[in-house]
């Protein structure tokens, strides 16, 4: 007796996986690419989906085809080498960066402009946001019912009237584009896509979605596969929704702050002229349960992971991990975030090469022989393009400062495709080297 989801249960996991990716960053970052791009919104609008929305759609597709999480999508580069990957990929989506992003922005935006910047409450703030992200984890079967049937509909209503509202009653005057996006404005938009970390998101809540549906009693590897491509779709079209309001909403906002301002003064000074008092109150409230349901599906998926290879129970983990993670929202975000920007920007290029190389694997004679090289010289570059956005730049040999596509943050993508063209030749080579041999 095969189990199949009901056409509710499939858009429960949709709206699930949906929420899972709409956390921070998601927010924050559109109304900025909006106000910044000015009269280029458009073209900037489509390099950031293609990193906000493609990705991490094709990344969750690429994980049901290979059934399991970033250890089966690694398994062409080798077990060592897909370990760490997998293990980097964790630790920066999970208690290093973007789950104590959650506590630290949902607290700015809800909770400081009421009580002030000061430490105690973010203290307090973290510690009741903490204890609830590890009450909900410790039940990781309940996920579907607990964030699919609640919690993401009503993240959902919610972004659904921000977004209605940008439409109706826009804020006023578009600024026009900053340098940047006069220059490259679909470049800009890509790599700032980059930043919503939803294409490590995806290679992380890949396995939560599987597991959501076996829940459900889906065993069939087929019907797995369909499920998860299905709500990969359901939330794709949600975050492509959701960035459109975002960007409209951000590029008419020029009259109501600075153009340098951060997402999250962006949709405060928006909210507040647009609904009033209320409207602060409401933003909070959204900004919280977003962040809520991405931090409890990373802490899920963390700890699934590490209780793999770790003498430590799934429940043991969500405690750690939660603890952990309370305690870097602490020690001071600003600095986390000068750290995860050039590790993002590192660890980004080589899963990029590793998620779009594993539609082709039928293509190779050995596809090792492919992935692995490709995966090496985008990290190279990656880690250089990383070093550019630290105080160590000018550490780095003058010829890296004139890459190809370097002004645009892109310089790993040359010489991954001068190395993907030179592994394909010798791959054809070797693999009809064999041919002859044996006949």
């Amino acid at each position: 007796m095969t189990h199949r989801l009901t056409s509710k249960d499939i858009l429960a996991l949709g709206f699930m996986t949906f929420a899972l990716f709409v956390g921070a960053g998601n927010i924050i970052f559109p109304p900025m690419v909006g106000i910044q791009s000015g009269e280029h919104v458009w073209t900037a609008a489509v390099g950031f989906l293609i990193t906000a929305v493609g990705l991490p759609v094709m990344t969750v597709i690429a994980l049901a085809r290979v059934g399991g999480g970033v250890d089966a999508l690694s398994r062409p580069i080798g077990k060592g080498a897909g370990l760490l990957l997998a293990t980097v990929c964790y630790l920066a989506v999970g208690p290093l960066f973007a789950t104590p992003r959650t506590a630290t922005v949902s607290f700015e935006m809800g909770i400081a402009p009421l009580t002030g910047d000061g430490e105690l409450p973010l203290f307090i703030y973290s510690l009741i946001y903490f204890v609830l992200v590890i009450g909900v984890s410790l039940y990781p079967g309940k996920l579907l019912d607990t964030v699919g049937h609640f919690l993401a509909p009503l993240k959902i209503v919610a972004l659904t009237v921000l977004g209605v509202a940008a439409l109706i009653w826009p804020a006023g005057t578009t600024a026009p584009a900053t340098e940047d996006y006069q220059r490259a404005a679909f470049s800009s938009g890509f790599v700032n896509g980059y930043l919503t970390m939803d294409t490590l998101g995806a290679l992380v809540f890949g396995i939560v979605i599987v597991n959501a549906a076996r829940s459900r009693g889906v065993e069939s590897a087929s019907l797995l596969t369909r499920y998860t491509i299905l709500a990969g779709l359901i939330a794709g079209v949600g975050l492509t929704l959701v960035y459109l309001s975002l960007f409209k909403l951000g590029n008419g906002s020029g009259a109501l702050v600075a153009q340098s301002a951060n997402g999250a003064a962006i949709l405060h000074a928006y909210v507040q002229q647009t609904f009033g008092g209320m409207g602060s109150f409401f933003l909070a409230a959204l900004i919280f349960v977003a962040c809520m349901v991405t931090a409890v599906g990373l802490t899920c998926a963390c700890a699934e992971f590490f209780a793999q290879y770790l003498p430590l129970s799934y429940k043991a983990l969500v405690f750690i991990l939660g603890l952990f993670s309370m305690v870097v929202s602490n020690l001071g975000l600003s600095h986390l975030i000068q750290i995860s920007i050039p590790v993002l920007t590192a660890i980004y290029p080589p899963c990029i090469v590793l998620i779009v190389l594993s539609f082709t694997l039928n293509w190779w004679n050995k596809s090792s022989r492919l992935i692995a090289p490709t995966m090496l010289v985008s990290l190279i570059f990656g880690i250089i393009d990383g070093v550019k956005t630290t105080g160590l730049k000018d550490m780095l040999p003058a010829f890296s400062q004139h890459l190809p596509l370097a002004d645009q943050g892109l310089a790993w993508l040359p010489p991954s495709l001068v190395m993907l063209l030179v592994a394909a030749i010798v791959d054809r080579v070797k693999g009809r080297e064999q041919v002859t041999a044996h006949s």
